[in-house]
């Protein structure tokens, strides 16, 4: 399981960094930079819930946009958190659960590795909105399908 998620965040880096090379030069970038800041956003709340380095109700869902260039260096440095974190878990560590409270007072517990795919499949639902916003620009948007990411070529 552990590799699977550390795919999965490379497979999302990998799509993520293409969807941004296709909104850099549009002239209205606030759509995917509040998408992608939110996401940021997420990756860094559940990363805290684990390791505890400040206290979570400091760190928000939701804020003030970053800038498009904010969001392409904090992506990366972001994913690349997530995966030196699961690098360097063991199996069985990804199987912990890690107790939280949310905003509304709920206490809950959620494994590393439930977390870590709710990450993923968040990631694609906000993709799957950029996508389409892409679209509603008039610019066809990029090609982000796993296949294409882990196929290999045999001959023409």
């Amino acid at each position: 399981m552990k590799e699977y998620l550390i795919e999965f965040f490379e497979f999302n880096d990998w799509a993520i960094g293409r969807i941004l090379d296709a909104v850099a030069p549009m002239p209205d970038k606030s759509e995917p930079v509040r998408l992608i800041s939110h996401m940021i956003r997420a990756q860094q709340k559940w990363f805290n819930r684990i390791t505890l380095e400040v206290p979570d109700t400091s760190l928000s869902w939701n804020g003030s946009p970053y800038s498009f260039e904010e969001c392409t260096r904090m992506w990366k440095t972001q994913t690349g958190r997530w995966i030196a974190f699961l690098r360097e878990c063991s199996e069985g560590r990804i199987g912990d659960h890690i107790i939280y409270q949310s905003s509304d007072g709920g206490k809950f517990s959620s494994t590393i590795t439930e977390i870590a795919l709710q990450l993923n499949y968040h990631a694609i639902h906000h993709r799957a909105q950029i996508m389409t916003w892409i679209r509603q620009q008039g610019v066809a948007p990029p090609p982000v399908d796993y296949i294409l990411l882990k196929r290999k070529t045999l001959g023409p």
